[in-house]
């Protein structure tokens, strides 16, 4: 779309994915300052400002968890539930931490002993 700083604000929108929801929110804030200074706001900022939602929406509520999914092993909707929940807990932090806290609560609960194998012993 010829907008300028594009490989800077690439790098940025590609860092971002490291914090689920927040990195996009915050990336997409210069993102839309530099295209509004470049274009004002006429069909080319609003192009370039509903491909960019549509792109986040999709790279953040589908492509990142089935990614992540595979790569932990837990399924995408827990990954998401994971980012909801750690993130209502600890703001931030918890949006930042979920997936791996997501990861450990997975491997505590799959080396936690079973209680009716140790009744029956």
């Amino acid at each position: 779309m010829d907008l300028h700083y594009s490989l800077l604000l690439a790098v940025l929108v590609g860092v971002s994915v490291l914090i689920p929801y927040i990195g996009a929110m915050l990336v997409t804030i210069p993102v839309v300052i530099v295209a509004m200074f470049q274009w004002g706001l006429g069909a080319d900022f609003w192009t370039l400002f509903v491909a960019y939602l549509v792109v986040q929406g999709l790279d953040g509520n589908v492509i990142v968890p089935l990614l992540f999914s595979e790569a932990v092993n837990l399924h995408p909707l827990v990954i998401i539930l994971s980012v909801v929940v750690f993130g209502g807990l600890w703001g931030f932090w918890g949006v930042f931490f979920a997936i791996p806290l997501a990861t450990l609560v997975k491997a505590v609960v799959h080396v936690w002993p079973d209680e009716s194998l140790n009744e029956t012993r």
